[in-house]
């Protein structure tokens, strides 16, 4: 079957499919013509794949399970302390925010200090907060790499354009010469199409990093 099938039968895009293939889950063999052909065994791991993704099983451990390398009773054993030390940290973090709360502090009124400390002695202890310079330095050296890499694209098809529309409008005088305009403007519209094509992909780069990116492969 074809992987459009495959999709509407297990509920997963094509891109987390491809993604999965990507990763070693899963081997899928190819047709005469070099297609990919897809079969009920293919669409079960695909269901495994999901099922184990929707309780945060990690692709490593997914690996190690399917190679045979651990049992499934070993992969969710150890799942369920992962999930027992993230309850203890939740419950750890919602314990400070009810103080927060308890305190009546404005934002104006709000002693930082005080919960700063209070936290670090916390994540001496074993909770996990949020690495806000980590994350942030991230999102910002993403969204300068996009930047740099869209303002060098553009400034290499700027004057790419120029140089192939007088070039080439110096050459012939379409004036006298009517037919020879169909080819000029399909060699001026080459990189007119690439210098738009490469402008919306990097708005639309721009916004993604803004918005914020997910892991495809733990949306469900």
């Amino acid at each position: 079957m074809k992987i459009k099938q495959v999709e509407e039968l297990v509920g997963i895009t094509k891109k987390n499919i491809r993604f999965y293939e990507e990763q070693g889950l899963l081997n899928v063999a190819r047709a005469e013509n070099g297609y990919r052909e897809y079969n009920l065994a293919d669409v079960r791991r695909l269901k495994e794949i999901k099922l184990l993704r929707s309780l945060s099983i990690p692709i490593g451990e997914m690996k190690a399970l399917f190679s045979k390398d651990k049992s499934l009773h070993e992969l969710l054993s150890r799942q369920l302390d992962i999930l027992d030390e993230e309850k203890s940290n939740i419950e750890k973090l919602k314990f400070l925010c009810n103080e927060m709360i308890a305190s009546s502090s404005t934002l104006e009124s709000l002693n930082t200090d005080i919960y700063l400390n209070q936290m670090d002695r916390m994540a001496k202890e074993g909770v996990n907060f949020m690495n806000v310079q980590k994350i942030d330095i991230r999102k910002r050296k993403l969204f300068v790499t996009a930047l740099i890499s869209g303002i060098l694209i553009v400034l290499f098809c700027i004057p790419l354009v120029v140089l192939a529309f007088t070039g080439l409008m110096t050459d012939v005088n379409l004036s006298e010469n009517p037919i020879e305009a169909l080819p000029i403007a399909l060699f001026v519209a080459v990189p007119v199409i690439l210098l738009t094509g490469t402008i919306m992909a990097f708005v639309g780069r721009i916004r993604e990093i803004e918005g914020g990116e997910e892991d495809e492969a733990s949306k469900y």
